[in-house]
């Protein structure tokens, strides 16, 4: 799943973004309310976290903003109010679900694989396709002309960002944050050497590219020759 975490808490923020990268899940992290609902606009997202109390826009906003424009993303609050009015201020806003604080990443988790299952999600993309390369977000697999392919999950969530940005190209340094978490740009082969794998799988035995290097950019993934 590709996860958008909005909480101002740094400590919480990576605590969750660890968990849910442990788990082979893509997240992406953002501390204000305004910026978060810019990027879940602007960007495909299978669950949010929201916290309540942000800066800029608050957790309540931003969640109505999103279903005004019909923004169907769903939502999970996470805050330390946890009043029945606070409850269901929430729930009427358009949130899906709601867990006080403090809390246990074991219940986070399994709220937002519930959240993942619900049938609306079938309004968002679940498999995602290049070519004859599939990859089912639901099912965690991934497939070339049939054949099932076998990946680490760093591999797969590696190869997730590629697809969900098929054909525009992204840089060592956004894949460092979207795959590793890493908000700076360590001195470090891990991208290269990932890369490699992905293309010893998916690439190589089936003799045409579909992840492709820029030059002094970073990579794409396109079925074009």
């Amino acid at each position: 799943m590709r996860i958008l975490v909005v909480e101002d808490d740094n400590d919480t923020s990576n605590y969750i973004s660890q968990g849910f990268c442990e788990e082979g899940h893509v997240v992406e992290t953002l501390t204000d309310g305004r910026d978060g609902l810019t990027q879940a606009m602007g960007e495909a997202y299978d669950v949010l976290v929201v916290d309540r109390m942000l800066p800029g826009l608050d957790g309540l906003s931003l969640v109505r903003a999103l279903r005004a424009v019909g923004n169907k993303v769903p939502v999970i609050f996470l805050t330390s109010l946890g009043g029945v009015d606070d409850r269901v201020d929430g729930l009427n806003v358009g949130g899906d679900d709601y867990l006080v604080k403090p809390f246990a990443f074991s219940e986070l988790l399994a709220r937002v694989n519930a959240l993942a299952r619900r049938p609306h999600l079938k309004d968002t993309d679940t498999v995602l396709r290049v070519g004859d390369l599939e990859m089912d977000l639901i099912a965690r697999s991934v497939t070339r002309a049939g054949d099932t392919i076998e990946l680490q999950p760093r591999e797969f969530r590696l190869l997730e960002v590629l697809m969900r940005n098929k054909g525009r190209v992204l840089t060592r340094t956004m894949l460092l944050e979207r795959v590793w978490s890493f908000h700076f740009e360590p001195r470090t082969s891990v991208v290269e050497t990932h890369i490699s794998r992905l293309r010893t799988k998916i690439d190589r035995p089936y003799g045409s590219e579909l992840i492709h290097t820029v030059r002094g950019s970073g990579y794409t993934m396109h079925d074009q020759p």
